[in-house]
């Protein structure tokens, strides 16, 4: 395993666990919500930018990512 995937499977792990605390949840709970929202993927795609930051930015990230996500789909249930 390279550095990169090191340091994005570092983040993605201090993210989850860090949303989990948040929002008091289990860390499996915040795993399944960032499995159901490809968050990794949007981790994988920002990386450039994401391993410059703050590990608390990351899930702040994963945050707004996710409450995005859901307004997004309250919208298209009420049209």
């Amino acid at each position: 395993m390279d550095d990169v995937q090191r340091d994005l499977n570092l983040m993605m792990v201090y993210a989850t666990e860090g949303y989990a605390k948040r929002h008091g949840i289990s860390e499996s709970e915040a795993f399944n919500l960032f499995k159901k929202y490809n968050i990794n993927n949007y981790f994988r795609k920002y990386y450039g930018v994401l391993h410059t930051q703050d590990f608390d930015e990351d899930v702040f990230f994963a945050e707004d990512l996710i409450e995005r996500a859901k307004e997004s789909a309250l919208q298209g249930t009420n049209k």
